[in-house]
């Protein structure tokens, strides 16, 4: 397989189902928002953390992979000629939220109460992961903007939702783990 293929030298990317849109669509600002985020994943998971932690964030990855491909499938593509559908075994499913909310409820348990806001930094580590949160954020609101103009499965908007509490308590947890400070924001 190529790398290369010149199909988008004059600024255009193909979705899947073969329609061809701007390199500057919104549906390829979002997904590619979200294959930013993985690969912030990829940086936390790089770091010295617990093995419960990379194994959820390997998982935590590979569901952003089925949800980049949801984004980059336009609902009237979804159906082949055929009659089936094109990501039958591709979509997000209430279980990969559910798992999202135990790790929360397992981290969570284990951390402090919060009292007030934090602010990010502290270790590299939580940086990071302060980082992605921020990115998941940001495809977040991307996302609403595209379900304002496309069908875009619930599910997807839950996730990354959920996907940035996660984050957020899996940086308080990286602080403890790294014995770093919590510095709270106090107005």
């Amino acid at each position: 397989m190529k790398i290369y293929t010149k199909t988008g030298d004059k600024g255009t990317t193909g979705l899947y189902g073969g329609t061809r849109v701007s390199k500057g669509d919104l549906r390829i600002e979002t997904y590619g928002t979200i294959d930013e985020l993985n690969s912030y994943l990829g940086l936390i998971r790089d770091q010295k953390i617990d093995k419960h932690s990379f194994e959820s964030l390997v998982k935590i990855q590979k569901d952003l992979f089925v949800i980049g491909a949801v984004l980059a499938t336009p609902v009237e593509k979804e159906i082949l000629k055929n009659g089936k559908k094109r990501l039958a075994d591709t979509k997000v499913t209430i279980e990969m939220i559910e798992f999202l909310e135990q790790e929360i409820d397992v981290i969570d348990q284990e951390l402090p109460a919060m009292t007030h806001f934090v602010l990010p930094g502290g270790h590299t580590t939580v940086s990071y992961c302060h980082i992605a949160r921020a990115v998941c954020r940001r495809g977040e609101r991307l996302i609403v903007v595209l379900m304002g103009d496309e069908k875009i499965e619930e599910n997807v908007l839950k996730y990354i939702n959920r996907l940035s509490d996660y984050l957020f308590v899996l940086a308080r947890k990286l602080t403890f783990d790294n014995q770093a400070k919590e510095i709270k924001w106090i107005p």
